[in-house]
């Protein structure tokens, strides 16, 4: 195995050398298939040559728009691309999410339907799980499905919809049987969401960005065939689309090329803040120094942690592992966001004033956006009860 291994690492080397166009690599923007947004020329054709290669989803079976590659291989496609600093050409709820869940649970039909367009980036998907009064407590969900002869009618509201201003299809868990009990009466529908019957408003976050929406469906429509699984059961399949989605969170999906960017290290933006003398680089600060160690170790050792996981799961699906690391990977990303706050100083603080950079403006931006993390994709709390009952074994 070693040696093929090799001979596809000097295959994806040069092939990555060869097709990854300058303005793919670095940081930069990632599409998610919103037919909505404007792609960049190299970003375009970087996902026309990654999508007809089958990269944009390696796991996934040929037939479904994938290269149906092996977790040794899709390995190496990761390390090559990160090698290089070639961006991920593809990523979103459509590969991320609602694609493996259809791979898992939908019927043929809707396999060949929509997963080799969803490998093409063709279409944006959001989320619309969380309702007013559905939050941590999911099952409470209201939103209506019903049947409408030839297809399915749809009343009510969702909030908190990822990226719902620009995506072109929404999936939706939906109550098909209020007279059953909670768990037993919902549904995983698929909806168009340029339609008479569906608005959506934008919600507005500190950070000044606008990634979620409030979706309000009245008398909108489904096509039959768009319900994932059988009726009144898609309380056990939403649930395991949660998974996808905290496998993404914390870092081991193997569903699309999820690499991660290379960015300038914390230690020397501290340097560059704190300022040190030109022949000691050492922080003078050793509080903040410790801080600053002790998450550049705990990161290196999750990232460490993240590459066993992958390499050593046998399946393509997530495993109760991603719970754990979804709620260290929050504590990370806010303490690195932290840390770097700390380095910066007055200078962290900017917003859309003179005498602050754009990286800086940016860095207090991401900063308010990642109180967030810890609350997206089930809180840290859900996260801690799942672990304390699933992994440990502790009784309720």
């Amino acid at each position: 195995m070693t040696r093929e291994l090799d001979a596809f690492r000097t295959e994806t080397r040069a092939w990555l050398a060869t097709n990854c166009p300058p303005g793919a690599r670095g940081p930069g923007f990632i599409p998610w298939g919103s037919q909505k947004i404007a792609l960049e020329p190299d970003t375009a054709l970087w996902l026309e040559r990654m999508s007809a290669r089958g990269w944009t989803v390696p796991s996934w079976p040929q037939e479904y728009g994938g290269a149906g590659v092996s977790r040794e291989e899709y390995m190496v496609i990761q390390q090559e691309m990160r090698r290089i600093d070639a961006r991920p050409a593809l990523t979103g709820r459509g590969i991320n999410y609602i694609g493996p869940t259809i791979l898992e649970f939908g019927t043929p039909a809707q396999k060949a339907r929509w997963l080799p367009s969803m490998a093409r980036g063709e279409g944006g998907w959001c989320m619309g799980y969380s309702e007013p009064a559905a939050g941590s407590d999911l099952a409470n969900l209201q939103m209506r499905c019903v049947d409408g002869g030839d297809l399915w009618r749809l009343n009510g509201m969702k909030t908190w919809t990822s990226d719902g201003i620009y995506g072109d299809w929404i999936f939706c868990l939906v109550r098909t049987a209020p007279d059953k009990p909670k768990h037993d009466g919902i549904s995983l529908v698929l909806v168009k969401m340029d339609q008479p019957g569906v608005r959506v408003r934008p919600i507005r976050l500190i950070s000044g960005n606008s990634p979620f929406a409030e979706t309000f469906f009245e008398d909108a429509v489904a096509a039959k065939d768009d319900l994932i699984g059988p009726i009144n059961q898609g309380w056990g399949i939403g649930k395991r689309l949660l998974q996808y989605e905290r496998s993404v969170h914390g870092g081991v999906n193997t569903s699309g090329a999820q690499v991660e960017q290379k960015t300038q290290s914390l230690a020397e933006i501290a340097r560059h803040y704190l300022g040190s003398a030109a022949a000691d680089t050492r922080l003078s600060d050793l509080q903040f120094r410790n801080r600053l160690l002790t998450l550049e170790m705990n990161s290196r050792a999750y990232a460490l942690t993240q590459q066993r996981i992958i390499a050593e799961t046998q399946t393509s699906a997530p495993s109760l592992a991603t719970s754990i690391l979804k709620v260290k990977g929050a504590e990370f990303t806010q303490e690195r966001t932290e840390v770097l706050q700390q380095a910066m100083g007055t200078q962290g603080i900017g917003w859309e004033d003179e005498g602050f950079t754009a990286a800086e403006i940016d860095a207090n931006r991401d900063w308010l956006t990642t109180r967030a993390v810890s609350i997206y994709g089930g809180t840290s709390e859900i996260q801690k009860n799942i672990i304390a009952k699933r992994v440990i074994g502790l009784p309720d």
